[in-house]
């Protein structure tokens, strides 16, 4: 099973994406028994690669948004030190 094939959702896979449509629509039958499976098998490599990008994208942001977190958590608990003593 793979995600809608949407063109714009998927801009690395756009060739074979319209590839693998138009052999759909090429081979009505056909696809049944296996005429549009390397096309398949193509596509799913592709969207497991898009995938990995966006994994990679979405560890590297949440490790800037961690350190951001701890900056501002060491800020609070040097302010709340400071108000302590005063």
């Amino acid at each position: 099973m793979h995600p809608p094939l949407t063109i714009h959702r998927h801009p690395m896979c756009a060739e074979i994406i319209e590839a693998f449509q138009k052999c759909h629509t090429d081979h009505p039958i056909k696809k049944f028994f296996g005429e549009c499976t390397d096309l398949k098998i193509k596509l799913d490599q592709c969207f497991r690669e898009e995938k990995s990008i966006k994994r990679k994208a979405n560890y590297e942001e949440s490790k800037k948004f961690k350190e951001r977190l701890q900056a501002y958590r060491k800020e609070l608990a040097e302010e709340e030190k400071q108000s302590a003593t005063q």
